[in-house]
């Protein structure tokens, strides 16, 4: 989302006198470096003088975005075009709250009334291919993320917008070339932080082979992208067969199985001198990877054995005995940008706990864990989230469960790498990685997925896997 510039103002025709501005523009600095409520503060005294000052209006409302609350910068920004602001900037920031809250008929709406003030302004048509992609109207955003390219061919949102369309309809020779623009994006996380920059002529590695150099590779995004794509570290040693690889701390058990002369780095100072560098996702532009040529879509992750024996040894204690067992989480980080679409209640799975013979048994970590202790459902529930201690405990219980179903988490992508069954609830916009429609994943065989058909409503989704539970357990 953009912030409008506030500049300094002068009286007259309907401008904030410039004491005011001045406040405005400082504001606008605080919103724009992080410090929403030091802007907040200010935005407040300039509306308790003037409750109609549009430009402090939508200011008000990106902060309250930023904040947490998107159905009151709704109303914040709806309110500053009432005053007399109407701008492609406004619209386009209203749009994006419009799809933050799953209003997507208004932000269609809102969209189109922003290039029509503006048919020539390329993030206009880049934001309305957002728009159409969280639609599902694949070939509109595509058409206007295009037409935005060729107004401004170096726009990294459009090409990210026609990574993500190719993508999810399996055009993936096209959409891994779309896909490297991700870091481009304004207010993406770098792939290397400034301090450690390698030299300027170092280029990303192109898959060619470093027999006797080191290749660093670099865990980026989300732990369960790390599950999904760690996949490909034994391709790329059969290239350069020193490989350094920098990664969170709780992926480093999960990578070392991958290579075993791996080089587990936890901080970048800590990095080895390296020949060329790339990121972990991609590893699959390189390899070349289409819907039909996934590598490892079946196991490649293990559980310890010792550990898988601890677990079952305490859920054979804690499960009644006879009883399937079935793995539970309900809910991702709360920080990921699309949980309000991922993530349900504990509630939600309902439809399961009655079914007859089955102990459900939460992996759910984190504060949607408080959840488990109004659940009442016929099955028994174990709730063991709080003594996970890390993804190895996870995979070992994974071994000890008959499945698992989960919303669009890590603890899916590691029931898949391990060959596990897993039912994966998907949003009715899924990530791309799931591709349409289908209900298999040419990722992982063990898993079935089970997608919305209306935006968060996950009755139909639930239903489903109660249904596909029930055939499997009396069929067993």
């Amino acid at each position: 989302m953009e912030t409008p510039g506030a500049p300094v103002r002068t009286p007259g025709a309907g401008m904030v006198p410039l004491p005011l501005g001045e406040v405005l523009r400082v504001a606008d600095e605080y919103e724009r470096g992080g410090r929403f409520d030091d802007a907040k503060r200010l935005l407040d005294h300039i509306l308790a003088a003037d409750p109609k000052e549009p430009n402090a209006l939508h200011l008000a409302g990106i902060v309250t975005f930023r904040l947490g609350d998107p159905q009151r910068a709704l109303d914040l920004m709806q309110r500053s075009l009432l005053y007399g602001i109407d701008t492609p900037l406004y619209l386009r920031n209203i749009c994006e709250v419009y799809r933050v809250l799953g209003r997507h008929d208004e932000a269609l709406e809102t969209g189109r009334r922003a290039i029509a003030l503006a048919p020539a302004d390329p993030l206009c048509l880049q934001n309305l291919a957002i728009i159409h992609f969280h639609r599902l109207e694949l070939d509109a955003a595509l058409d206007c993320a295009n037409a935005a390219l060729r107004l401004d061919p170096g726009l990294p949102g459009a090409h990210f917008a026609r990574a993500e369309a190719l993508l999810l309809r399996g055009d993936w020779a096209d959409g891994w070339e779309e896909y490297e623009w991700r870091f481009r994006i304004r207010g993406a996380a770098p792939l290397i932080p400034p301090a450690a920059m390698p030299p300027a002529a170092m280029q990303q590695w192109d898959g060619r082979s470093l027999p006797d150099k080191t290749l660093l590779l670099i865990a980026d995004q989300g732990f369960g992208d790390v599950v999904q794509f760690c996949r490909y570290i034994p391709w790329a040693a059969q290239r350069c067969p020193q490989i350094a690889i920098i990664c969170a701390k709780e992926m480093s058990p999960l990578l070392r199985q991958q290579h075993p002369r791996l080089a587990l780095i936890e901080h970048w100072n800590d990095c080895p001198p390296y020949a060329a560098f790339c990121a972990l996702s991609g590893l699959p532009r390189l390899h070349g990877t289409r819907p039909n040529n996934v590598p490892s879509a079946t196991r490649y992750l293990r559980a310890d054995p010792g550990r898988s024996a601890v677990w079952r040894e305490r859920l054979d204690r804690l499960a009644p005995p006879g009883y399937r067992r079935v793995g539970l989480v309900w809910a991702g980080r709360s920080e990921h940008n699309n949980d309000r679409n991922r993530s349900t209640a504990l509630a939600t799975f309902a439809p399961l706990a009655m079914l007859p013979g089955i102990a459900l048994v939460s992996l759910q970590k984190g504060p949607a864990t408080a959840q488990a202790g109004n659940y009442f459902g016929r099955a028994p529930l174990i709730n063991i989230g709080a003594e996970v201690a890390d993804y190895e405990d996870t995979m070992a219980i994974l071994d000890c469960l008959d499945i698992v179903v989960t919303v669009d988490t890590s603890v899916g992508h590691l029931a898949g790498a391990m060959d596990r069954p897993a039912a994966i609830m998907l949003p009715r916009t899924p990530d791309w990685r799931w591709l349409l429609e289908r209900a298999d994943s040419p990722w992982y065989t063990s898993v079935r997925l089970f997608r919305q058909s209306i935006s968060r409503q996950w009755d139909e989704p639930v239903a489903a896997i109660a249904a596909h539970l029930k055939r499997q357990f009396e069929t067993a």
